[in-house]
Order: structure tokens, then C-alpha cells, then sequence
């Protein structure tokens, strides 16, 4: 059997590694074993944090309603207890968007969940 010279797609695998190492800091960028190391972590991270993003944002939103519902006098669990009773089914992503943009719209669901812990 003859013997096999992998030349042109190991070059071909070492640019590609490059390419996606360009911008590193350093020798990262450079040297193929190095961009390697960082390519191969750069792609746990960027697997890692696509679900981190999620925990990210949900704890944003709930810090943003729990900001606007103390400005109306409820704690984030009592208002969201009191939507829960009142059968207001409004997710936090939206409640978190009312609270900025909309202070008026978050302040009447904010008085319909206080009559229901009020009952």
C-alpha cells in the first residue's frame, strides 16, 4: 500500500483552527497548538453560557420587578402570589418590560394582585 502524505488537509484543519482564533490575545491567534487549546475552550464557554444566558436574564427580569413592585408597595413573591390568585397569567420577561416602559399598566396589575391577598 503507498504511503499517504496528509499535508493539504492538515493545513487545511490548522487554518480553520486559526481563523476561528483570530482576535485572541497574544500568541493565541498564532501558533497553531495554543489556538487550538483556546478554540477548544472558547467553544465549552460558548456551549456553557448559551444556557447561562437564560439563568442570566430571568434573574434581570426578576430583579426589575421586584424594583417596581416595592415602588408599589409588594414584594416580588407577595405580587406574584397575588397575579397567581387574581389569574393574571403574564410571564416575567413581559412583566419586567411593563415596569420599565409602561409604569402605569405594572402599578394596575400591581393593585389587582394587593385586592387579591387583601381577600
Amino acid at each position: 500500500m503507498p504511503r499517504v502524505k496528509g499535508g493539504t488537509v492538515t493545513r487545511k484543519r490548522r487554518k480553520k483552527v486559526l481563523k476561528l482564533a483570530k482576535g485572541y490575545y497574544g500568541s493565541k491567534h498564532t501558533l497553531y497548538k495554543v489556538a487550538n487549546q483556546q478554540v477548544m475552550k472558547s467553544l465549552q464557554y460558548a456551549f456553557r453560557d448559551r444556557r447561562q444566558k437564560k439563568r442570566d436574564f430571568r434573574k434581570l427580569w426578576i430583579t426589575r420587578i421586584n424594583a417596581a413592585a416595592r415602588i408599589n408597595g409588594l414584594s416580588y413573591s407577595r405580587l406574584m402570589h397575588g397575579l397567581k390568585l387574581a389569574g393574571i397569567d403574564v410571564n416575567r420577561k413581559m412583566l419586567a418590560e411593563l415596569a420599565i416602559a409602561d409604569e402605569q399598566a405594572f402599578a394596575q396589575l400591581a393593585t389587582a394582585a394587593k385586592q387579591q391577598l387583601d381577600n
